[in-house]
């Protein structure tokens, strides 16, 4: 598969999700409220919290689906490991819908601040969350498999399709069946069983063929056996993904507890711009990952760093130049999006203070791409263990003493001193030589310009007094930023076969 076409098509998708999540949701705080939305910011930090019954097991499946396909297993291995994953992740999503389920009473009760929203109403929106969070989560096995394959051009088509019934469709809904809480919860619910139900049927027409005369047979060795070669891999996994679920969530499930239900609403739309960032730099690792793990498994060290370095230069010059226009015209981009006075007050200084983590996170990720296509997590399980003992205990404490502010400062200066500190020794281990090139030819420089241009254009620029006019002024704004990163970065030429430099 083309990974310029999968880039492509990742992108795409991406920004057609993002801009239909950002347009609607004004549209969301219209109709049901902002203590309603912010049963909608609950749900989306329950799904991630799901993530720790993930066990490593969603990019397990992708990395070995890469490494069928580069022809490092057979087909029969390959199908038996999915079985064993099916079963594996059908018994998780029961136990934590089912746990979800069980005390959304308590949760709704003595956890969430409601103060106008009936609780038995909450209680049931809770019900319908788990149901749909079980099923969603499901889906990343199948999902796992389709962009394994590299069948991200079907796969970015179909998470549209998705995103429009999810985003566009619940409107009509909302305006002439019912705004309630349970009503969006309930469609929520629908659509995740079509989900479902689209990426299984997909995966199924992907699976390999079993060669005739052997079977996959349903003795225990069968069924668990092919587990085992994938456990180390799928364990520092695994790790590194409840650590994840941890540091990043920690702030919002402090914040659910500790602020109004109301004013929660407002910090999650301020995290939603913000990790709009991390939604610019994703379909790269979409793209990158099964590519890198198949360079790997091919021996091709060269092209394998070649590639990464040239994803790194092609999200900077995408996604630094979006959070440049969140960090330094926060509160322009708040009223041009939802026109509330009240949500840009509240929500402006933790914009930036998000933005600028999530910049950081964006470039910082590509070390772990790296380990990722080496199948050594090491460094990484280390890394992200100290990042927990740093940004856990710090953001309690600032949440609880500066609300969503200070949630924001402990996000910034966590991500900080792990991109400036620890990058540079998973460099030294699996890329010698290349941290110093990285760092300035691939980041800095393409970054620094439109920094300075930023600051300068927020300091001078009058803006507009309308909020159309003020939409327009801001794209333009990040439309110059883009066009000052571009030149300074290596020019990004994509082939079929690889990547290459053009300096």
């Amino acid at each position: 598969m083309s990974l310029k076409k999968n880039i492509l098509a990742s992108y795409a998708t991406q920004i057609y999700v993002t801009l239909v999540g950002i347009l609607i949701l004004p549209l969301y705080l219209k109709y049901m409220g902002a203590e309603a939305y912010g049963l909608v910011g609950f749900f989306t930090m329950l799904q991630a919290w799901f993530n720790l019954l993930d066990m490593g097991l969603t990019p397990t499946v992708a990395r070995e689906t890469a490494r069928f396909h580069g022809g490092a297993t057979d087909a029969l291995s390959y199908r038996r490991l999915l079985r064993a994953l099916q079963l594996i992740f059908f018994a998780f999503a029961l136990l934590g819908g089912g746990a979800i389920f069980v005390f959304s009473g308590v949760i709704a009760d003595r956890w969430l601040n409601v103060q106008t929203l009936p609780l038995a109403q909450v209680q049931l929106a809770l019900q319908l969350m788990a149901v749909g969070v079980a099923l969603r989560w499901m889906s990343g096995l199948y999902r796992g498999c389709i962009s394994g394959s590299e069948r991200l051009v079907w796969l970015g088509g179909f998470n549209a399709f998705v995103a429009t019934l999810r985003f566009v469709g619940v409107l009509p809904v909302l305006i002439w069946i019912g705004h309630s809480p349970t009503v969006f919860f309930t469609y929520q619910l629908l659509v995740a069983v079509v989900e479902l139900a689209g990426l299984a049927t997909k995966s199924y027409r992907l699976f390999p063929v079993v060669p005739g005369g052997q079977l996959l047979g349903w003795s225990p060795a069968t069924l668990f056996a092919p587990i085992k070669p994938v456990l180390k891999f799928s364990l520092s996994i695994a790790f590194t993904s409840s650590v994840w679920a941890l540091v990043t969530q920690t702030d919002k499930l402090v914040l659910s507890k500790i602020l109004p239900l109301a004013d929660y609403g407002y910090f999650t739309v301020a995290v939603l711009a913000a990790s709009g960032i991390m939604l610019v730099s994703g379909p790269v690792s979409s793209a990158l990952m099964p590519r890198m793990a198949r360079l790997q498994a091919d021996s091709q060290h060269d092209a394998l760093i070649a590639v990464y370095r040239q994803a790194t230069q092609l999200v900077t010059v995408t996604a630094i130049p979006a959070a440049l226009v969140l960090i330094f015209f926060a509160p322009q981009v708040l009223w041009a999006w939802t026109g509330d006075a009240a949500l840009v007050q509240g929500a402006a200084p933790a914009l930036r203070l998000y933005a600028i983590g999530y910049a950081l996170l964006a470039v910082g990720a590509f070390p772990y791409y790296l380990q990722y296509a080496k199948g050594n997590l090491r460094l990484h399980l280390i890394g992200n263990a100290l990042f927990a003992l740093l940004l856990i205990p710090s953001v309690i404490w600032a949440a609880t003493h500066n609300g969503m502010t200070g949630a924001g400062w402990a996000w910034l200066v966590s991500n900080a001193i792990y991109f400036f500190l620890w990058t540079p020794l998973v460099h030294r281990r699996f890329a010698p030589a290349v941290h110093i090139a990285w760092l300035w030819t691939d980041i800095f420089r393409p970054a620094c310009f439109p920094m300075v241009v930023a600051a300068v254009v927020a300091y001078l620029m009058p803006w507009s007094a309308s909020r159309i006019g003020l939409a327009l002024e801001l794209v333009a704004a990040g439309a110059l930023l883009l066009l000052l990163a571009y030149p300074l970065a290596g020019r990004i030429q994509v082939f079929n076969r690889g990547v290459r430099f053009a300096r």
